[in-house]
């Protein structure tokens, strides 16, 4: 998450990535590899509870998802860094590898302890996939068309949440749970070899001075702190030789996590952001909705499939209206947000429909209607959906350039660690409140000779071999375990809507009024610049203001009199070069009968040099230095549009502009709308 100091991305500014080859099958084997890093979060959900009556130890199975989390989330700035230093496709092979090995090794697990630790290293693989395919896309597709393919994968990030669940709960039902893992070893076999044959590896590279210390302190603090959270007074008592180690230990750590921050060329998160109060209070927000959102939603599964008996498949479609809720929460969100420039109420309303949704959540119970149920998912994603993506606006918008893309990553950074804090504490809440149910539930009943209750604590499938008097007791006791869960997860929520409430409401800028699904969505952070960041508000920002009226309105500005055509002509001839004049209509594309006219138009001003015989169509000196004031009218254009981010002062900033300008200008896109607006020209 740490800043980049210079341009990471090679892509659209250098001629080399302009030949990229095969962009549309390398977004497509991206848009894969993204897909299974984030489906791993969300597919094994409905599948926790089979995996528990397969692997036994009901009371770890928050850590097969806490241990993914933890490791994508420490491991996410790195993977940002080094793919950046050595070069993003070995980097992205790497991990493309590392997350395969994780797979199978899941897949091969024999207990619960095998899978957790696997599921970590599966994480480690996942953070490279999630964080190198963003920064990929900037490698190889020029910036007009690059948040295009950010809504892809936006829609990724959403998709996976639908699909998750199903594919889970299909692969449960069908074939086995060790499906959910070993079904990414031919996806990922097919992304793997299809980068290796397509990507070109990047020629440019940014040397970073990498916070490796940082890193390795940050995230074994954050572990100490989920370890004791999660073991204090159920594995070990609060106050024990165990739990004090690792509450002394996190401190340590904590501590040296801060002086390495305040020495470190670049941090992996600067100290100086958390001066920033909206970013102190979005942060917070960010950490107490992660802790409460996934804390709770892991249990959701484990409640339809134990207490109703419902199958996994059909537990993942019984979640489908939380994620409809969510998706649809947020994209309207972003809308509004849009549209009016306020973003406030919606942290606030989040915050409060997500409240009362656990609320009613806690109250469900083996009898409780499928209608019913339904009606609490849609208002739990609708909550969780006008929180999430807001708050990344929140941060964008508060920031200043040079902290851009620490800010964002941070906020969601922020998020990660609650959902991993959450899912600990939850799943410690479970194990304690089901061991007192179950207790107070087979007391004073007859149960079969031999039969150990506890061995329900650790596997629902036992309930299947008891008395139908006795086994609704425990399915009873079931639902009030999880009901606590829900019920434990308001307290954090109800922070959160207070902090949204002291939220500073700061104007938007012009350029910073867009959601970002993938960052709003991400299960885990994901790693942009600064850079990155700005060149995808400004596409989004040009394509409000209108192509068209463009290249007129930068020729008035360069102070020429020239119409659109022969304005992109120009600078289209800038970008080419000479070009034979028999592939001159070629050039022009949709409006080829123009072509010689509008070439001569500009020849007759001296700016084109037109061999008639059949020769060259090139600039004239006269025309390049023309040319060129067109693309600094262009630079200068989004310079007064970034002015709130103050260009002038970020050498790298203005640099790129100058270079998106360039090429954005005279791109053979816009040669369909020159011709679909206009008549001849000449």
């Amino acid at each position: 998450m740490a800043e980049h100091s210079a341009p990471t991305h090679q892509g659209p500014h250098q001629p080399a990535h302009a030949r990229q080859r095969g962009v549309g099958v390398v977004i497509g084997t991206l848009m894969l590899a993204l897909l299974l890093a984030a489906l791993d979060q969300t597919i094994v959900s409905t599948a926790l509870p089979t995996i528990v009556s397969d692997l036994g130890g009901l009371n770890h199975l928050s850590w097969v998802v806490t241990a993914y989390l933890l490791a994508t989330t420490a491991s996410t700035p790195l993977w940002g860094k080094l793919g950046d230093q050595y070069g993003r496709k070995a980097l992205f092979q790497s991990a493309i590898v590392i997350f395969l090995v994780g797979s199978a090794l899941c897949g091969l697990a024999q207990d619960m302890g095998q899978l957790i630790a696997f599921r970590a290293l599966q994480g480690l693989g996942g953070g490279g996939l999630i964080t190198l395919t963003q920064a990929i896309v900037g490698d190889v597709v020029p910036p007009r068309e690059r948040g295009r393919y950010q809504g892809l994968f936006g829609g990724v990030f959403g998709g996976s949440s639908v699909l998750g669940p199903l594919l889970g709960g299909f692969f449960v039902d069908e074939l086995s749970w060790r499906w959910v893992f070993t079904i990414n070893l031919p996806i990922g076999a097919v992304a793997l070899l299809v980068i290796s044959v397509v990507l070109r590896p990047t020629t440019v590279r940014v040397r970073h001075r990498i916070d490796y210390l940082g890193i390795v302190l940050l995230a074994a603090a954050v572990t100490c702190v989920v370890l004791l959270t999660s073991w204090g007074g159920s594995t070990y008592p609060w106050v024990s030789p165990q739990t004090i180690a690792l509450g002394a230990g996190a401190l340590v750590l904590g501590t040296a996590w801060w002086f390495s921050a305040r020495r470190a060329a670049e941090p992996v998160m600067p100290l100086r952001l958390f001066r920033d109060p909206v970013f102190r209070v979005a942060a917070a927000i960010s950490f107490a909705i992660g802790f409460a959102m996934l804390g709770s939603l892991t249990f959701l599964p484990l409640f339809l499939q134990v207490v109703h008996g419902v199958s996994p498949t059909m537990s993942g479609v019984h979640l489908l209206p939380m994620v409809v809720g969510m998706l649809g929460a947020s994209v309207l969100s972003g809308q509004v947000v849009s549209r009016t420039g306020r973003y406030k109420v919606f942290p606030i309303l989040g915050t409060a429909c997500t409240g009362v949704a656990l609320f009613l959540l806690s109250h469900l119970d083996e009898n409780t209607s499928t209608a019913v149920m339904s009606g609490y998912f849609l208002v739990l994603g609708i909550g969780l959906g006008l929180v999430m993506q807001v708050l990344v606006v929140v941060v964008q918008n508060s920031a200043d350039y040079a902290d851009l893309g620490v800010a964002t990553s941070g906020a969601t950074f922020f998020r990660s660690i609650g959902s991993s804090f959450g899912v600990a504490v939850f799943g410690t809440v479970f194990s304690n409140g089901l061991a007192a149910n179950i207790r107070s539930a087979t007391a004073g009943h007859p149960l079969p000779p031999g039969f150990d209750p506890s061995a329900v604590q650790s596997d629902a499938s036992a309930l299947d071999a008891l008395p139908p008097d006795v086994q609704a007791g425990l399915l009873h006791a079931y639902a009030l375990s999880i009901d606590k869960v829900f019920l434990s997860a308001i307290p954090p929520v109800a922070v959160a809507f207070v902090l949204a409430l002291l939220l500073k409401e700061v104007p938007l800028r012009r350029t910073r009024d867009s959601g970002d699904l993938g960052s709003g969505l991400a299960p885990t952070p994901t790693v942009r610049s600064s850079i990155e960041i700005i060149e995808r508000e400004v596409v989004i920002f040009l394509g409000r203001e209108g192509r068209l009226a463009m290249y007129a309105r930068l020729a008035r500005s360069a102070g020429l009199e020239l119409s659109a055509q022969s304005c992109w002509l120009l600078t289209r001839l800038a970008r080419l070069g000479p070009v034979a004049a028999a592939d001159l209509a070629g050039v022009c594309g949709p409006w080829a009968e123009d072509a010689r006219p509008t070439a001569a138009a500009l020849a007759a001003a001296g700016f084109v040099r037109l061999d008639e015989a059949g020769g060259r169509v090139e600039l004239t000196d006269i025309g390049e230095r023309t040319a060129q004031r067109v693309f600094d009218a262009g630079r200068d254009a989004l310079v007064a549009a970034l002015a709130e981010w103050q260009p002038e002062r970020h050498p790298d900033l203005y640099q790129v502009l100058t270079e998106i300008a360039r090429e954005l200008l005279g791109d053979e896109a816009d040669a369909r709308l020159l011709a679909a607006a206009h008549g001849p020209d000449g």
